[in-house]
């Protein structure tokens, strides 16, 4: 029995050129650390005051409000102060020498104001530079040396990224580890390096940095979120008013273009001999009529739910509005009417918006306002009609607490007016309640006979 093994040849640039992903995260990782300390290591990166109503601008006078947001600039220039300090009084040589490792100490710490990855390797440079000058006699960080590598470590990790942090913690430890070989230092001196502190202050401080910039992206990311959130559910809520108006409007345009081809066929029975001409008329008219319904339900007829079905009931108008007070007088709504002007009946789309806008005024009364009295106010004028519900302010010792909302009724109504030309203004009142007042325009009927 033969075995034969047939091998596959390997394509160029094929599976012979694939990486593993042990390669591939070791090139992406040195990706990370070209672009976060290399490129463009020495920008200019000013930091920016703090903006208004942060922490520190957000009380006092504005004088102090002033002064608050240059907060941050003042504490980094006082840690540099401090690191100067530090290295004179840790100074052996004193005059010149010890002058010269206090610049070195303090001017990367003022560098982060500017250039924050570039204040990362002046401090290192400035630390070796100050080994030396210092005849080696000192560990990898001198008192100074240490409080302003530590600052440096602390705001650069601030104004980046978390991952530059861990990269900035990675090569002060492989410098640390270098300088120590380097130099020799051990415990014949009468102490040890103290690059185990800088590692373990280091890194609790740019661990803190790094959980204090993560919880503040993820707040701002939930704060971008809901409103978008909010955003996109008042948009959809203006969609849903508008659809319902449009089948409102499609139901009350469809009964009055039926009526139009109803009376259009009928009408020549009515002559006695009519001219073929009236006929002709009439069955024009209706032929309209069926086409403009038709096509009224074929446009208006994508805004409908699947599950939605024409009421078999007219629309409600203004006189069915002392049944709607009845229904929230029973909810518990203290409500009165009052009508002035000449009543007459107006257009049925009119007579529609205007029944919905006191229904949703009466509504957020019951919602935001319990136990309060409302006052509903009709007036016909030569123009239009005027509308006004008004509602007092709730009893304080109320056992409903009120519901909260969006503002999406008052929406629903302003699209209602909007749509007729009207006008409308709701606001709260000068005694604690909420007032919605309405415009709603109506062209005059003409005059039988007029020439």
């Amino acid at each position: 029995m033969t075995d034969t093994t047939h091998t596959q040849p390997i394509p160029p640039g094929g599976t012979a050129r694939q990486r593993s992903p042990e390669v591939r995260f070791a090139a992406d990782a040195l990706r990370g650390l070209r672009q976060d300390l290399f490129h463009d290591a020495f920008a200019y990166r000013p930091l920016p005051p703090t903006e208004p109503g942060g922490r520190f601008t957000r009380r006092g006078s504005e004088r102090v409000r002033e002064y608050g947001a240059w907060v941050l600039h003042a504490v980094v220039v006082a840690l540099a102060g401090m690191a100067m300090f530090l290295a004179v009084a840790s100074a052996r040589g004193g005059g010149l020498s010890a002058l010269l490792c206090a610049l070195l100490a303090g001017a990367p710490v003022l560098l982060t104001l500017v250039r924050p990855v570039g204040a990362f390797w002046v401090s290192l440079a400035a630390n070796t530079v100050a080994l030396v000058l210092t005849g080696a006699s000192e560990s990898p960080w001198p008192p100074g040396g240490f409080l302003a590598h530590l600052a440096v470590l602390t705001i650069v990790a601030a104004r980046t990224r978390p991952r530059t942090a861990a990269w900035m913690w990675g090569l002060t430890a492989v410098y640390g580890f270098l300088t120590d070989g380097l130099f020799g230092w051990g415990d014949d001196l009468g102490y040890g390096s103290d690059l185990g502190m800088m590692l373990f202050f280091s890194g609790v401080a740019l661990l803190v940095v790094t959980v204090r910039q993560t919880l503040r992206q993820a707040r701002r990311e939930v704060s971008v979120h809901r409103t978008v959130t909010a955003h996109e559910r008042s948009r959809r809520t203006l969609l849903e008013e508008r659809t319902t108006i449009a089948r409102e409007l499609h139901d009350v345009v469809a009964h009055h273009m039926s009526v139009v081809a109803i009376q259009a066929e009928a009408a020549p029975y009515r002559v006695e001999n009519p001219p073929p001409e009236l006929e002709q008329a009439f069955a024009t008219i209706r032929e309209n009529a069926v086409a403009a319904l038709t096509e009224l339900r074929r446009v208006l007829g994508v805004v409908r739910a699947q599950d939605y079905a024409a009421p078999d009931a007219p629309q409600p108008t203004l006189a069915e509005l002392d049944g709607l007070l009845a229904n929230v007088r029973d909810a518990g709504l203290d409500v009165t009417k009052l009508v002035t002007g000449a009543v007459r009946e107006l257009p049925q789309g009119v007579e529609l918006s205007a029944y919905r806008i006191v229904q949703e005024a009466l509504s957020n009364t019951l919602r935001h306002a319990p136990g309060a009295n409302a006052k509903v106010e009709i007036g016909y004028v030569l123009g239009g009609l005027g509308l006004r519900v008004v509602n007092g302010a709730p009893p304080a010792p109320s056992l409903v607490k009120p519901s909260p909302g969006a503002g999406h009724g008052i929406t629903g109504m302003r699209e209602r007016v909007t749509m007729l030309n009207g006008e409308m203004t709701a606001a709260p009142t000068a005694e604690g309640g909420y007032e919605v007042t309405v415009f709603l325009p109506v062209p005059a009927a003409p005059i039988e006979g007029a020439a």
